[in-house]
Protein backbone atom coordinates (compact mmCIF):
# COMPACT_ATOMS: atom_id res chain seq x y z
CA UNK A 1 0.00 0.00 0.00
CA UNK A 2 1.62 3.40 -1.17
CA UNK A 3 2.24 6.24 1.20
CA UNK A 4 -0.64 8.27 0.05
CA UNK A 5 -3.50 5.32 0.52
CA UNK A 6 -1.99 5.27 4.36
CA UNK A 7 -2.72 8.66 5.06
CA UNK A 8 -6.46 8.59 3.18
CA UNK A 9 -7.02 5.58 5.39
CA UNK A 10 -5.57 7.60 8.74
CA UNK A 11 -8.10 10.28 7.44
CA UNK A 12 -10.75 7.72 7.45
CA UNK A 13 -10.71 6.24 10.54
CA UNK A 14 -9.96 9.90 12.60
CA UNK A 15 -13.44 10.69 10.83
CA UNK A 16 -15.11 7.95 11.97
CA UNK A 17 -13.85 8.59 15.50
CA UNK A 18 -14.93 11.97 15.53
CA UNK A 19 -18.13 10.79 14.53
CA UNK A 20 -18.37 7.61 16.62
CA UNK A 21 -17.47 10.13 19.37
CA UNK A 22 -20.36 12.24 18.85
CA UNK A 23 -23.26 9.21 18.29
CA UNK A 24 -22.15 7.13 21.21
CA UNK A 25 -20.82 9.71 23.81
CA UNK A 26 -21.57 13.43 22.94
CA UNK A 27 -25.02 12.52 22.34
CA UNK A 28 -25.97 10.26 24.90
CA UNK A 29 -24.32 12.35 27.22
CA UNK A 30 -26.36 15.52 26.37
CA UNK A 31 -29.49 13.05 26.35
CA UNK A 32 -28.67 12.05 30.53
CA UNK A 33 -28.59 15.50 30.81
CA UNK A 34 -31.59 16.54 29.38
CA UNK A 35 -33.66 13.71 30.91
CA UNK A 36 -31.97 14.28 34.74
CA UNK A 37 -32.29 18.15 34.73
CA UNK A 38 -35.61 18.76 32.78
CA UNK A 39 -34.00 20.25 29.93
CA UNK A 40 -36.46 20.44 26.91
CA UNK A 41 -34.93 18.62 23.39
CA UNK A 42 -37.01 18.82 20.57
CA UNK A 43 -35.63 18.83 16.89
CA UNK A 44 -32.57 21.20 18.24
CA UNK A 45 -32.41 22.48 14.64
CA UNK A 46 -30.83 25.51 13.63
CA UNK A 47 -32.77 26.00 10.81
CA UNK A 48 -35.98 25.09 11.95
CA UNK A 49 -36.70 29.25 13.41
CA UNK A 50 -35.35 30.48 10.45
CA UNK A 51 -37.56 28.41 8.16
CA UNK A 52 -40.25 28.68 10.34
CA UNK A 53 -39.86 31.93 9.91
CA UNK A 54 -39.80 32.03 6.42
CA UNK A 55 -43.12 29.62 6.05
CA UNK A 56 -45.03 32.26 7.93
CA UNK A 57 -43.68 35.00 6.28
CA UNK A 58 -44.64 34.22 2.79
CA UNK A 59 -47.18 31.87 3.08
CA UNK A 60 -49.36 33.89 5.91
CA UNK A 61 -47.89 36.94 5.98
CA UNK A 62 -46.60 37.02 9.71
CA UNK A 63 -43.97 38.58 10.71
CA UNK A 64 -41.25 36.38 11.96
CA UNK A 65 -39.24 38.89 14.48
CA UNK A 66 -43.28 38.86 16.71
CA UNK A 67 -43.21 36.94 20.05
CA UNK A 68 -46.05 34.53 19.00
CA UNK A 69 -43.72 33.33 15.98
CA UNK A 70 -41.01 32.93 18.32
CA UNK A 71 -43.18 31.02 20.86
CA UNK A 72 -43.89 28.55 17.88
CA UNK A 73 -40.22 28.28 17.13
CA UNK A 74 -39.62 27.40 20.58
CA UNK A 75 -42.85 24.46 20.65
CA UNK A 76 -40.91 22.33 17.73
CA UNK A 77 -36.81 23.67 18.85
CA UNK A 78 -37.39 22.62 22.39
CA UNK A 79 -40.41 20.84 22.59
CA UNK A 80 -42.60 22.61 24.55
CA UNK A 81 -42.61 26.84 24.72
CA UNK A 82 -39.49 27.93 27.40
CA UNK A 83 -40.11 28.60 30.97
CA UNK A 84 -38.29 31.51 32.97
CA UNK A 85 -39.76 29.92 36.32
CA UNK A 86 -37.67 27.06 35.30
CA UNK A 87 -33.99 27.12 36.32
CA UNK A 88 -32.79 24.55 33.97
CA UNK A 89 -34.50 25.74 31.10
CA UNK A 90 -32.71 27.35 28.50
CA UNK A 91 -31.19 30.95 28.43
CA UNK A 92 -31.30 31.01 24.40
CA UNK A 93 -34.88 31.49 23.09
CA UNK A 94 -34.47 31.05 19.41
CA UNK A 95 -36.27 33.70 18.10
CA UNK A 96 -35.83 34.62 14.06
CA UNK A 97 -32.47 36.81 14.76
CA UNK A 98 -31.26 36.86 10.91
CA UNK A 99 -31.67 39.57 8.25
CA UNK A 100 -34.85 39.00 6.46
CA UNK A 101 -33.64 38.05 3.51
CA UNK A 102 -32.80 34.63 4.48
CA UNK A 103 -36.32 34.09 3.79
CA UNK A 104 -35.26 34.37 -0.28
CA UNK A 105 -32.70 31.19 0.56
CA UNK A 106 -35.06 29.25 2.56
CA UNK A 107 -38.12 30.13 0.16
CA UNK A 108 -37.69 26.41 -2.32
CA UNK A 109 -38.57 24.71 1.38
CA UNK A 110 -41.39 26.46 2.69
CA UNK A 111 -43.91 24.12 1.33
CA UNK A 112 -42.32 20.64 2.15
CA UNK A 113 -43.04 19.28 5.74
CA UNK A 114 -39.72 20.30 8.23
CA UNK A 115 -38.80 16.33 8.63
CA UNK A 116 -38.65 16.28 4.85
CA UNK A 117 -36.69 19.72 5.02
CA UNK A 118 -34.06 18.41 8.06
CA UNK A 119 -33.00 15.27 5.84
CA UNK A 120 -32.34 17.09 2.59
CA UNK A 121 -30.43 20.34 3.81
CA UNK A 122 -28.53 17.79 6.09
CA UNK A 123 -27.31 16.10 2.74
CA UNK A 124 -26.71 19.31 0.74
CA UNK A 125 -24.70 20.65 3.54
CA UNK A 126 -22.52 17.57 3.50
CA UNK A 127 -22.47 17.76 -0.09
CA UNK A 128 -21.88 21.44 -0.16
CA UNK A 129 -19.14 21.18 2.27
CA UNK A 130 -17.24 18.30 0.60
CA UNK A 131 -17.16 20.54 -2.44
CA UNK A 132 -16.01 23.61 -0.48
CA UNK A 133 -12.82 21.80 -0.15
CA UNK A 134 -12.40 22.05 -3.49
CA UNK A 135 -13.14 25.80 -4.30
CA UNK A 136 -10.97 26.45 -1.67
CA UNK A 137 -8.16 24.54 -3.60
CA UNK A 138 -9.68 25.97 -6.27
CA UNK A 139 -8.98 30.13 -5.15
CA UNK A 140 -5.50 28.93 -3.53
CA UNK A 141 -4.71 27.77 -6.87
CA UNK A 142 -3.57 24.49 -5.02
CA UNK A 143 -3.44 21.38 -8.06
CA UNK A 144 -2.89 18.03 -6.05
CA UNK A 145 -3.77 14.56 -7.09
CA UNK A 146 -7.26 12.56 -6.38
CA UNK A 147 -5.65 11.04 -3.35
CA UNK A 148 -4.72 14.51 -1.86
CA UNK A 149 -7.70 16.07 -1.97
CA UNK A 150 -9.89 13.08 -0.82
CA UNK A 151 -8.16 13.22 2.48
CA UNK A 152 -8.93 16.94 2.78
CA UNK A 153 -12.13 16.26 2.11
CA UNK A 154 -12.76 13.02 4.42
CA UNK A 155 -10.68 15.15 7.59
CA UNK A 156 -13.20 18.10 7.29
CA UNK A 157 -16.33 16.17 6.58
CA UNK A 158 -14.71 14.42 9.79
CA UNK A 159 -13.58 17.08 11.99
CA UNK A 160 -15.74 18.21 14.74
CA UNK A 161 -16.76 21.80 13.32
CA UNK A 162 -18.59 20.27 10.33
CA UNK A 163 -20.08 17.45 12.74
CA UNK A 164 -21.78 19.94 14.95
CA UNK A 165 -22.81 22.24 12.15
CA UNK A 166 -24.74 19.25 10.36
CA UNK A 167 -25.99 18.55 13.65
CA UNK A 168 -27.50 21.64 14.22
CA UNK A 169 -27.82 22.09 10.50
CA UNK A 170 -26.00 25.32 11.11
CA UNK A 171 -26.52 27.94 8.06
CA UNK A 172 -23.04 28.72 9.01
CA UNK A 173 -21.86 25.87 7.14
CA UNK A 174 -23.65 27.58 4.08
CA UNK A 175 -22.32 30.64 4.49
CA UNK A 176 -18.78 28.95 4.48
CA UNK A 177 -19.18 27.01 1.38
CA UNK A 178 -20.65 30.08 -0.36
CA UNK A 179 -17.47 32.13 1.01
CA UNK A 180 -15.61 29.21 -0.94
CA UNK A 181 -17.77 29.56 -4.46
CA UNK A 182 -17.19 33.15 -4.18
CA UNK A 183 -13.55 33.45 -3.65
CA UNK A 184 -12.93 30.86 -5.83
CA UNK A 185 -15.09 32.71 -8.38
CA UNK A 186 -13.04 35.89 -7.67
CA UNK A 187 -9.79 34.13 -8.02
CA UNK A 188 -10.91 32.69 -11.59
CA UNK A 189 -11.47 36.70 -12.81
CA UNK A 190 -15.76 35.96 -12.76
CA UNK A 191 -16.29 39.14 -10.39
CA UNK A 192 -20.26 39.29 -11.13
CA UNK A 193 -20.96 35.43 -9.77
CA UNK A 194 -18.45 36.19 -6.61
CA UNK A 195 -20.07 39.06 -5.77
CA UNK A 196 -23.83 37.71 -5.87
CA UNK A 197 -22.49 34.74 -3.80
CA UNK A 198 -20.79 37.28 -1.18
CA UNK A 199 -23.98 39.01 -1.06
CA UNK A 200 -26.18 36.22 -0.49
CA UNK A 201 -23.45 35.08 2.00
CA UNK A 202 -24.63 38.25 4.34
CA UNK A 203 -27.34 35.98 5.53
CA UNK A 204 -25.16 35.97 8.40
CA UNK A 205 -23.52 39.40 8.50
CA UNK A 206 -20.53 39.36 11.22
CA UNK A 207 -18.65 36.57 9.15
CA UNK A 208 -18.69 38.23 6.27
CA UNK A 209 -18.03 42.01 6.76
CA UNK A 210 -14.28 41.58 7.37
CA UNK A 211 -14.15 40.07 3.68
CA UNK A 212 -16.24 42.64 2.37
CA UNK A 213 -14.60 45.29 3.62
CA UNK A 214 -11.41 43.99 2.15
CA UNK A 215 -12.64 43.11 -0.99
CA UNK A 216 -14.11 46.73 -1.00
CA UNK A 217 -10.26 47.96 -0.47
CA UNK A 218 -8.67 45.33 -2.98
CA UNK A 219 -11.19 47.30 -5.28
CA UNK A 220 -10.10 50.25 -5.21
CA UNK A 221 -6.60 49.03 -5.85
CA UNK A 222 -7.75 48.86 -9.51
CA UNK A 223 -10.99 50.33 -9.79
CA UNK A 224 -11.16 49.53 -13.98
CA UNK A 225 -10.72 45.99 -13.97
CA UNK A 226 -12.58 45.30 -10.24
CA UNK A 227 -15.61 47.58 -10.40
CA UNK A 228 -17.61 44.64 -11.60
CA UNK A 229 -16.99 42.58 -8.12
CA UNK A 230 -17.74 46.04 -6.29
CA UNK A 231 -21.49 46.83 -8.14
CA UNK A 232 -22.53 42.92 -8.55
CA UNK A 233 -22.07 42.54 -4.64
CA UNK A 234 -24.00 46.42 -3.72
CA UNK A 235 -26.46 45.54 -6.47
CA UNK A 236 -26.78 41.62 -5.13
CA UNK A 237 -27.04 43.21 -1.77
CA UNK A 238 -29.29 46.09 -1.99
CA UNK A 239 -31.96 43.85 -3.97
CA UNK A 240 -31.77 41.50 -1.23
CA UNK A 241 -32.39 44.58 1.45
CA UNK A 242 -35.07 45.89 -0.73
CA UNK A 243 -37.21 42.91 -1.47
CA UNK A 244 -37.53 42.26 1.93
CA UNK A 245 -38.65 45.57 2.46
CA UNK A 246 -41.48 44.83 0.46
CA UNK A 247 -42.38 41.83 2.04
CA UNK A 248 -41.43 43.53 5.54
CA UNK A 249 -41.44 47.49 5.73
CA UNK A 250 -39.20 48.29 8.63
CA UNK A 251 -37.68 45.09 9.08
CA UNK A 252 -33.74 46.90 9.46
CA UNK A 253 -34.94 48.17 13.08
CA UNK A 254 -36.60 44.82 14.01
CA UNK A 255 -33.77 42.83 12.90
CA UNK A 256 -31.39 44.87 14.82
CA UNK A 257 -33.31 44.72 18.39
CA UNK A 258 -33.92 40.85 17.72
CA UNK A 259 -29.68 41.15 17.45
CA UNK A 260 -29.77 42.92 20.81
CA UNK A 261 -31.92 40.63 22.53
CA UNK A 262 -29.98 37.44 21.38
CA UNK A 263 -26.70 39.05 22.34
CA UNK A 264 -28.74 39.77 26.01
CA UNK A 265 -30.58 36.63 26.48
CA UNK A 266 -26.88 34.40 25.69
CA UNK A 267 -24.56 35.88 27.63
CA UNK A 268 -23.76 39.51 25.92
CA UNK A 269 -22.10 38.01 22.83
CA UNK A 270 -18.59 37.26 23.72
CA UNK A 271 -15.85 36.68 21.48
CA UNK A 272 -12.37 34.37 21.70
CA UNK A 273 -10.63 36.68 22.66
CA UNK A 274 -13.10 37.86 25.50
CA UNK A 275 -13.56 34.24 26.58
CA UNK A 276 -9.78 33.75 27.01
CA UNK A 277 -8.94 37.23 28.22
CA UNK A 278 -11.42 39.84 29.97
CA UNK A 279 -14.05 41.72 28.31
CA UNK A 280 -11.90 44.76 28.23
CA UNK A 281 -8.95 43.05 27.05
CA UNK A 282 -10.66 41.01 24.36
CA UNK A 283 -12.17 44.29 22.75
CA UNK A 284 -8.72 45.71 22.92
CA UNK A 285 -6.58 42.80 21.14
CA UNK A 286 -9.54 42.83 18.74
CA UNK A 287 -8.90 46.32 18.01
CA UNK A 288 -5.56 46.30 17.72
CA UNK A 289 -5.59 43.17 15.28
CA UNK A 290 -8.41 45.17 13.31
CA UNK A 291 -5.99 47.65 12.59
CA UNK A 292 -3.18 45.68 11.58
CA UNK A 293 -5.03 43.77 9.30
CA UNK A 294 -6.25 46.69 7.67
CA UNK A 295 -3.16 48.14 7.29
CA UNK A 296 -1.55 45.22 5.53
CA UNK A 297 -4.44 45.21 3.44
CA UNK A 298 -4.43 48.54 2.00
CA UNK A 299 -0.48 47.61 1.44
CA UNK A 300 -1.93 44.83 -0.86
CA UNK A 301 -4.47 46.36 -2.08
CA UNK A 302 -3.34 46.18 -6.32
CA UNK A 303 -2.09 42.45 -6.07
CA UNK A 304 -3.98 40.54 -8.32
CA UNK A 305 -6.39 37.58 -7.28
CA UNK A 306 -4.30 34.92 -8.69
CA UNK A 307 -1.01 36.10 -6.32
CA UNK A 308 0.40 35.07 -2.89
CA UNK A 309 -0.47 38.40 -1.71
CA UNK A 310 -4.48 37.89 -1.97
CA UNK A 311 -4.38 34.33 -0.73
CA UNK A 312 -2.67 35.35 2.42
CA UNK A 313 -4.86 38.43 2.60
CA UNK A 314 -7.81 35.84 2.47
CA UNK A 315 -6.25 34.09 4.98
CA UNK A 316 -5.70 36.55 7.43
CA UNK A 317 -9.20 38.19 6.89
CA UNK A 318 -10.80 34.67 7.76
CA UNK A 319 -8.48 33.82 10.98
CA UNK A 320 -8.95 37.19 12.41
CA UNK A 321 -12.71 37.04 11.67
CA UNK A 322 -13.02 33.75 13.86
CA UNK A 323 -10.81 36.27 16.79
CA UNK A 324 -13.09 38.91 16.64
CA UNK A 325 -16.52 37.99 16.45
CA UNK A 326 -18.82 37.73 19.22
CA UNK A 327 -19.45 34.12 19.00
CA UNK A 328 -17.00 31.53 19.54
CA UNK A 329 -19.22 28.17 18.18
CA UNK A 330 -16.82 25.70 16.78
CA UNK A 331 -19.07 25.32 13.63
CA UNK A 332 -17.70 28.77 13.00
CA UNK A 333 -14.24 27.46 12.29
CA UNK A 334 -14.58 25.78 8.68
CA UNK A 335 -14.06 29.43 7.70
CA UNK A 336 -10.38 28.68 8.90
CA UNK A 337 -9.96 25.87 5.84
CA UNK A 338 -7.69 28.22 3.27
CA UNK A 339 -6.01 29.17 6.20
CA UNK A 340 -4.93 25.76 7.56
CA UNK A 341 -4.27 25.32 3.36
CA UNK A 342 -1.97 27.63 2.95
CA UNK A 343 -0.51 26.46 6.46
CA UNK A 344 0.33 23.07 5.24
CA UNK A 345 1.93 24.06 1.74
CA UNK A 346 4.50 26.01 3.89
CA UNK A 347 4.70 23.53 6.75
CA UNK A 348 8.33 22.78 5.26
CA UNK A 349 9.53 26.33 5.06
CA UNK A 350 7.59 27.22 8.66
CA UNK A 351 9.63 24.08 10.55
CA UNK A 352 12.61 25.38 9.31
CA UNK A 353 12.06 29.03 9.72
CA UNK A 354 12.93 29.69 13.17
CA UNK A 355 12.04 28.53 16.78
CA UNK A 356 9.56 30.83 16.93
CA UNK A 357 7.58 29.68 13.64
CA UNK A 358 8.10 26.03 14.66
CA UNK A 359 6.63 26.57 17.94
CA UNK A 360 3.53 27.87 16.83
CA UNK A 361 2.96 25.06 14.11
CA UNK A 362 3.47 22.69 16.99
CA UNK A 363 0.93 24.09 19.15
CA UNK A 364 -1.59 25.15 15.96
CA UNK A 365 -0.84 21.25 14.82
CA UNK A 366 -1.98 19.55 18.57
CA UNK A 367 -4.87 22.05 18.59
CA UNK A 368 -6.22 21.24 15.27
CA UNK A 369 -5.44 17.39 15.34
CA UNK A 370 -6.13 17.00 19.93
CA UNK A 371 -10.21 16.44 18.88
CA UNK A 372 -9.40 12.99 16.57
CA UNK A 373 -6.95 11.86 19.01
CA UNK A 374 -9.18 12.49 21.98
CA UNK A 375 -12.33 10.78 20.08
CA UNK A 376 -10.38 8.08 18.90
CA UNK A 377 -8.77 7.75 22.98
CA UNK A 378 -12.80 7.60 24.01
CA UNK A 379 -14.31 5.62 21.38
CA UNK A 380 -11.21 2.57 22.63
CA UNK A 381 -11.84 3.54 26.02
CA UNK A 382 -15.60 2.63 25.99
CA UNK A 383 -14.33 -1.12 25.48
CA UNK A 384 -12.85 -1.26 28.84
CA UNK A 385 -14.33 1.54 31.28
CA UNK A 386 -17.56 1.86 32.69
CA UNK A 387 -19.93 3.72 30.02
CA UNK A 388 -20.70 6.24 33.09
CA UNK A 389 -17.13 6.96 33.32
CA UNK A 390 -16.65 7.91 29.36
CA UNK A 391 -19.67 9.68 29.48
CA UNK A 392 -18.34 12.43 31.80
CA UNK A 393 -15.43 13.07 29.69
CA UNK A 394 -17.20 13.61 26.81
CA UNK A 395 -15.99 17.11 26.72
CA UNK A 396 -11.61 15.91 26.17
CA UNK A 397 -12.60 16.81 22.18
CA UNK A 398 -13.20 20.18 22.50
CA UNK A 399 -10.68 21.40 25.48
CA UNK A 400 -9.11 23.00 22.11
CA UNK A 401 -11.66 24.63 20.53
CA UNK A 402 -10.96 28.30 21.64
CA UNK A 403 -7.40 27.57 21.21
CA UNK A 404 -7.70 26.81 17.21
CA UNK A 405 -8.65 30.33 16.32
CA UNK A 406 -6.47 32.34 18.17
CA UNK A 407 -2.99 29.53 17.30
CA UNK A 408 -3.61 29.75 13.53
CA UNK A 409 -4.69 33.25 13.44
CA UNK A 410 -0.86 33.58 15.50
CA UNK A 411 0.94 31.33 13.37
CA UNK A 412 -0.37 33.49 10.06
CA UNK A 413 0.94 36.55 11.62
CA UNK A 414 4.39 35.33 12.63
CA UNK A 415 5.42 33.16 9.27
CA UNK A 416 3.31 35.39 7.02
CA UNK A 417 6.55 35.91 4.66
CA UNK A 418 6.50 32.32 4.73
CA UNK A 419 3.32 31.98 3.49
CA UNK A 420 3.27 34.79 0.81
CA UNK A 421 6.54 33.19 -0.42
CA UNK A 422 4.11 29.78 -1.52
CA UNK A 423 3.38 30.56 -5.14
CA UNK A 424 2.67 27.30 -6.02
CA UNK A 425 2.77 23.37 -4.11
CA UNK A 426 4.57 21.85 -6.78
CA UNK A 427 7.94 24.31 -6.32
CA UNK A 428 8.00 23.95 -2.46
CA UNK A 429 5.72 20.65 -1.86
CA UNK A 430 4.48 19.78 1.85
CA UNK A 431 5.62 16.67 2.84
CA UNK A 432 2.35 15.45 4.69
CA UNK A 433 0.88 15.96 0.74
CA UNK A 434 4.22 15.78 -1.40
CA UNK A 435 3.36 12.39 -3.21
CA UNK A 436 -0.23 13.57 -3.49
CA UNK A 437 0.79 16.68 -5.70
CA UNK A 438 0.86 16.22 -9.84
CA UNK A 439 2.25 18.67 -12.11
CA UNK A 440 0.35 21.35 -14.03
Amino acid sequence: MSKRLYLLLGAVLAALAMWLWIQRIAIPHQQVESATRGIPRGNLSDLYPRWLGARELLLHRRDPYSPDITREIQQGYYGRVLDASRPNDPKDQQAFAYPLYVVFVLAPTIGLPFAVVQRIFLYFLVAFTAASVLLWLRALKWRMSLEAKLIWIVLVLGSFPAIQGFKLQQLTVLVAGLLALSMAALANGRFVWAGIALAIASIKPQLVFLVVLWLCIWVLGNWRQRRRLFWSMVLSAAALVLGAEILLPGWIQEFRAASAAYYSYTGGGRSVLDVLLSPIGGRVVSAFLVIALLIALWRWRQAPEDSPQFQYSLALVLATTLAVIPMFAPYNQLLLIPVLMLIVRAIRDLWTKSPISRGLTVIAALAVFWPWIAAAGLMIANFFLPQTTVLNAWKLPIYTSLAVPITVLALAWVSRNDLLAQKDLLQTPAPILRQGAKAE
